[in-house]
């Protein structure tokens, strides 16, 4: 098992990285998502990875934090759901927003993810919802690092925001993304400053 690799960036491709350590080339494949995320060529980097081993497959996956990791492991899980599909799901959503919409049962979301069918992402929910049920509004939202000071507001937040029509998925993506909110009434005007840029 290869856990993480630690060496220098030196390609990046359309749907992989190559990542030199002790003189040797890892080709990782990584989605989109993590593929912005990774600095310019020659900068040091430090991968978590998921040997994937299936007959002829052989093939390293990767992603810059131990949290998505554990998320693509959680996908790949659910049947139905090879890495393929599960790099689609996660180049179209961040984990954090993955998270959301299984926490809401929100296939459609889940279904625009390239390969991705409302039946699949119904299956996703089902299998995946008990894994991720540990994981409470306060925790997901703080989960953000621009997160912060939100630990008693949060319900009422959503609440207010449901209240005004936005769907429960659109409401948690905007709570999660204020900054240093004191009141429920300062996260819920910040929440709708950024559901009016959206």
């Amino acid at each position: 098992m290869i856990s993480y690799i630690h060496g220098i960036l030196v390609a990046k491709r359309m749907d992989s990285v190559i990542v030199e350590c002790q003189h040797i080339g890892y080709e990782i494949f990584v989605p989109l998502s993590v593929l912005t995320q990774l600095p310019s060529t020659g900068s040091e980097v430090k991968m978590y990875t998921e040997l994937y081993v299936r007959e002829d497959i052989l093939r390293l996956y990767g992603f810059t934090s131990e949290e998505d990791i554990d998320i693509f492991r959680k996908l790949i899980g659910v049947s139905g759901i090879g890495p393929k599909g599960a790099l689609g799901i996660l180049s179209t959503l961040t984990p954090d927003d993955l998270r959301i919409a299984v926490l809401t049962d929100d296939a459609k979301r889940i279904s625009q993810a390239k390969g991705i069918g409302k039946k699949t992402a119904e299956k996703l929910i089902i299998e995946l919802k008990d894994k991720l049920k540990s994981i409470d509004l306060e925790t997901l939202s703080q989960s953000s690092k621009d997160v912060s000071g939100l630990s008693t507001f949060i319900d009422e937040a959503l609440l207010g925001l449901t209240g005004l029509g936005y769907t429960e998925t659109e409401a948690l993506h905007a709570i999660k993304h204020v900054k240093d909110a004191e009141s429920t009434s300062e996260l819920i005007r910040q929440s709708l400053i950024f559901l009016a840029k959206e």
